[in-house]
């Protein structure tokens, strides 16, 4: 359940009531929105009901959360969550792309993709530095060697640079090189990578299993925020149906769902999803017309030479036209696609 406070509620106040909570044996989590500010208690909910706090003052009332995840419903937080990374937001009205190769190949491959991607439009340089692949043969990433060129290309171009950890090992290395982590679709029920994300600050973007419900997806995210870490994003990449025409089959009802469900923002990678390039251009468009914050896309110099997921990258000149394409869908939601040119 949630404590509702008074928005006029001091500080002196909130601490009180967190403290009371704690007393009883809740585990506390204090949401700041712009609507209210809530106290979200874990815990025996019987405890609650005789304990006083809902005449404690600053208190406006106590409210039940009937759902398994608590600090990631609507119910928790009325407000779409908007998290801030470097000079751009997720979860507001700018859509934020995330643009760049699979993996981590070589210095130069990076540089040209980070260089390329900025040009047109985007945010956010990804790059996979551990690989977790169907096959132990196949290519399994750079590691460290690969985040020391990921920070340096997010240093040359001012993006924002994201790769996807594997276990606590890589997570407590990246954080020393990235802006944002990613939980891969294979890791989303890691849960002892999700308790060690919850403790990191950096935002995470959590992507949904192969075969999960949104319920295990918000319950994934729900891990993370209650270890202290509310910056979650969460992403939509396909899940596994019977369908063999695409690598999966991209769930975009999941999108308005969600939204409907969590404050937390939504974006989608249709790379994955669909495993041919070919459809990430209509499916970016889609994403974004049924409400999606944000698009993850891979985008490599030369396709056809890519360590891994060649078939599925968009070419540069494809991302720019792609761009170029989204802003009228963009437009016609209500948002902005924000374009800068390269500083280099």
């Amino acid at each position: 359940m949630v404590v509702v406070m008074d928005l006029r509620a001091t500080d002196t106040q909130i601490r009180d009531v967190k403290k009371r909570l704690e007393q009883l044996g809740f585990k506390t989590h204090l949401i700041r929105g712009v609507e209210r500010i809530v106290i979200g208690a874990i815990g025996d909910r019987k405890q609650i009901m005789d304990s006083g706090i809902e005449v404690m003052p600053g208190v406006e009332k106590i409210v039940p959360i009937m759902k398994p995840y608590k600090l990631v419903s609507r119910e928790a937080k009325p407000e779409n969550t908007v998290i801030q990374v470097k000079d751009f937001t997720i979860g507001g009205k700018e859509i934020a792309v995330i643009a760049g190769p699979c993996a981590v190949e070589s210095k130069e491959q990076l540089m040209e993709t980070a260089k390329l991607v900025k040009e047109a439009g985007a945010k956010a340089i990804r790059g996979g530095t551990y690989k977790p692949r169907t096959s132990p043969y196949s290519f399994q990433g750079m590691e460290e060697e690969g985040l020391v060129l990921l920070a340096e290309a997010g240093r040359a171009t001012g993006l924002a640079t994201i790769t996807e950890v594997v276990d606590e090992k890589s997570l407590l290395l990246a954080v020393e090189y990235v802006d944002l982590i990613q939980i891969g679709a294979r890791n989303m029920q890691n849960f002892h990578l999700l308790k060690a994300v919850g403790r990191v600050e950096k935002p995470v973007v959590l992507k949904r299993g192969l075969s999960a419900t949104m319920e295990e997806w918000l319950m994934a995210a729900e891990y993370i925020m209650s270890g202290g870490n509310y910056n979650v994003i969460l992403c939509e990449r396909g899940i596994r149906t019977f369908e063999t025409y695409t690598r999966n089959t991209l769930d975009l009802s999941a999108v308005p769902m969600i939204k409907h469900l969590s404050h937390l923002p939504v974006i989608v990678d249709p790379s994955h999803s669909t495993g041919d390039w070919r459809l990430v251009a209509p499916l970016s468009k889609g994403a974004v017309a049924v409400g999606a914050d944000g698009l993850l896309i891979e985008v490599h110099p030369d396709p056809c030479k890519a360590l891994c997921d060649g078939p599925q990258s968009l070419t540069p000149a494809n991302f720019r036209q792609l761009m170029e394409e989204l802003a009228p869908v963009t437009q016609s939601v209500g948002k902005t696609l924000v374009k800068e040119r390269a500083v280099v």
